[in-house]
């Protein structure tokens, strides 16, 4: 009796454990449920991020637009390449553990090949690690990493200098960008951003402590943190909080790369059914010690 009880106990155990795994679906999207986040990633197949996505516990809906973590623009040598991402062809495979592994091959507009890894590190959490290797010399390169959250996620906030939270209030400017340091401002103002389609005016806030910013549903408290380790994040964009693209943007390297070389980079998504500030530090020391 008690080794058959012990077998059930187990069972249960391995049966109710959250999978942290993407499955392939039809159209080429692939699906995931991890418990606490349940939708697809790569929708009909495009190069975009994770969409739809629900928050299980409360039917929350957590994305819209081209979704979360979708990689969109990218700019070198005073050079916009297309529109976005989303827009290239890409190709995706699940890899052995579960993790999904997207690639763009170089082109005659873009001379570079891409990647982007897209895994879970827990229920709530999703990392992406992305890389590229150009067919040539680039300077100044960066790549913009996109989250549109969904409608109810109408707070925002950086970890700004001194350790304290900046929301993106309307009074401070319809886009703004929380730059690293005058390095990276320098790069935001060199042009790239007044190329079409689409240009941003964007206003400077205070500088960013750590690459850390959060979305969050004040009426549940459901708050979503994304972060990046400081050397691969220069900038975080987002248009004042209550704008309907309700989104957050890393700008990724900064940094010239040389033809053939790969520059690489990482970041976490977390949802969280709430949490405060001291909390959301605590996340991000253990994630920029590996954890």
């Amino acid at each position: 009796m008690k080794t058959r009880l012990l077998v059930f106990a187990v069972t249960g155990a391995v049966c109710c454990a959250a999978d942290l795994q993407f499955h392939p679906a039809e159209k080429g999207e692939f699906h995931f449920d991890t418990g606490e986040l349940k939708g697809t990633l790569r929708s009909e197949g495009r190069s975009m991020g994770l969409l739809p996505v629900t928050h299980v516990p409360s039917g929350t809906n957590m994305a819209r637009s081209m979704g979360l973590f979708g990689m969109y623009r990218v700019f070198s040598d005073g050079r916009r390449y297309g529109k976005g991402m989303w827009d290239w062809p890409s190709e995706a495979r699940l890899t052995g553990k579960g993790a999904v592994e997207v690639r763009w091959s170089p082109g005659e507009d873009r001379p570079f090949e891409a990647r982007a890894l897209y895994h879970w590190a827990g229920p709530g959490t999703l990392d992406i690690d992305i890389s590229f290797k150009p067919t040539q010399d680039l300077h100044a390169f960066e790549s913009f990493l996109a989250a549109y959250l969904g409608e109810k996620f109408t707070n925002s906030e950086v970890l700004v200098k001194g350790g304290r939270f900046m929301a993106a209030e309307p009074a401070n400017g319809k886009w703004q960008m929380f730059p690293r340091n005058p390095e990276a401002l320098t790069l935001i103002r060199d042009g790239r951003w007044k190329l079409p389609p689409n240009p941003v005016d964007w206003v400077v806030q205070p500088e960013f402590e750590q690459p850390v910013a959060v979305r969050r549903d004040p009426t549940s408290g459901l708050t979503v943190v994304l972060m990046a380790p400081a050397r691969d994040c220069f900038a975080i964009a987002m248009p004042e909080q209550t704008d309907s693209h309700y989104s957050i943007y890393f700008s990724m390297f900064g940094r010239d790369v040389k033809k053939g070389a790969t520059v690489r980079g990482r970041a976490r998504l977390v949802v969280l059914p709430s949490a405060n500030a001291s909390q959301i530090l605590e996340l991000y020391r253990k994630y920029a010690r590996g954890k």
